[in-house]
C-alpha cells in the first residue's frame, strides 16, 4: 500500500462517549484509521471495545462525539447506515446461514433481481450473476474454495472466514471491522485468515481488528489502539511496540495518551 493511500482517513472517531444507565462504558475516545491500513482494537474484557464497535456499526448511537467516514462527518443510526456508508462488521459467528450454500450467503439480504422487468416484478432472482460475482470475489482474496455449490456447514472456519470476508468486500467496503476473526481457528487457519486481512488491506480496504492474539495482532496490524475502562490510552505503530507492551496497556500496567 502506498504512503499517499495510507495518509488517506477511512473511518475517524472523534471524543465518543457512551454511557447505559451509569455505567460509563466510552469516554472520550479518539482514533482513526487510514485506507489500506489494520489497526487493532485491543482491551480487556469490559474496556468497551464491543460498545464501540457497535456505534460505528449503528447499534448503538453514541451519546456524544463524532464519526467521520472518508473525512466527512456522518450520522450513523442502524447498521443499514453503517452498510450504505461502507462499514461492514464481520462478527465472531459470522451471521452465515449454515445450510445456505456460498452465493446464497454472499449476497444474503442482498440478492439481485432479474433484469427482465416481468420476472423481476415477481422477485426472481438472477442466480448466474450472482454466482459469477460470487466467483470473482473469491478470486479476489485468492480463495481456497473450489466449489461455490458447498453448503458452508462443510467449509473449515478458516473457508468461512474467507466468505465472510467476501460478502464484505463485496458489498464495496471501504472499512471492515472483524470481531476475533481466528478465536476457533488452528495455527493454518489462522495464517489463511492473516492473509485476507493483508490481502484486502493492499487494496485500499481500511480493516478494524479485535483480537486477544498477541502474535496475530503483532504480524497483521499496522498500529493498535488500546482501550482501558472506556478510555483510549494508548495508539502505537506495532513497529514500536513489543507484545509485551501491549499487556502492560491492556492490563493497565503500562499507559501512553492517545
Amino acid at each position: 500500500m502506498s504512503n499517499e493511500l495510507l495518509k488517506q482517513p477511512a473511518l475517524t472517531v472523534k471524543n465518543i462517549s457512551k454511557s447505559f444507565g451509569g455505567i460509563q462504558a466510552l469516554k472520550d475516545v479518539s482514533f482513526n484509521i487510514n485506507k489500506g491500513e489494520v489497526v487493532a482494537l485491543l482491551g480487556d474484557n469490559g474496556a468497551g471495545k464491543s460498545t464501540l464497535v457497535r456505534c460505528v456499526s449503528g447499534i448503538h448511537p453514541p451519546d456524544t462525539g463524532e464519526i467521520q467516514v472518508n473525512g466527512r462527518a456522518v450520522k450513523i443510526a442502524s447498521p443499514q447506515d453503517a452498510r450504505d456508508l461502507g462499514i461492514e462488521t464481520v462478527f465472531q459467528d459470522l451471521a452465515v446461514i449454515p445450510e445456505f450454500d456460498i452465493t446464497a450467503n454472499l449476497f444474503l439480504n442482498r440478492e439481485t433481481l432479474s433484469k427482465n422487468p416481468l420476472l423481476r416484478f415477481f422477485g426472481w432472482l438472477d442466480d448466474s450473476a450472482m454466482e459469477a460475482t460470487a466467483s470473482r470475489s473469491l478470486q479476489r482474496l485468492n480463495s481456497r474454495i473450489p466449489n461455490l455449490n458447498e453448503a458452508i456447514k462443510k467449509l473449515s472456519g478458516g473457508q468461512r472466514q474467507a466468505v465472510a470476508i467476501a460478502r464484505a468486500v463485496n458489498s464495496g467496503a471501504d472499512v471492515v471491522i472483524m470481531d476475533e476473526p481466528t478465536a476457533a481457528l488452528g495455527v493454518e487457519q489462522s495464517a489463511q485468515v492473516n492473509e485476507l486481512i493483508r490481502l484486502i488491506s493492499s487494496q485500499g480496504v481500511a480493516v478494524l481488528l479485535i483480537s486477544h492474539n498477541m502474535q496475530h495482532v503483532m504480524e497483521t496490524c499496522d498500529r493498535a489502539v488500546v482501550l482501558l475502562r472506556g478510555e483510549s490510552i494508548a495508539d502505537v505503530a506495532i513497529n514500536d511496540v513489543s507484545p509485551r507492551d501491549l499487556v502492560g496497556f491492556i492490563t493497565g500496567a503500562q499507559r501512553l495518551s492517545a
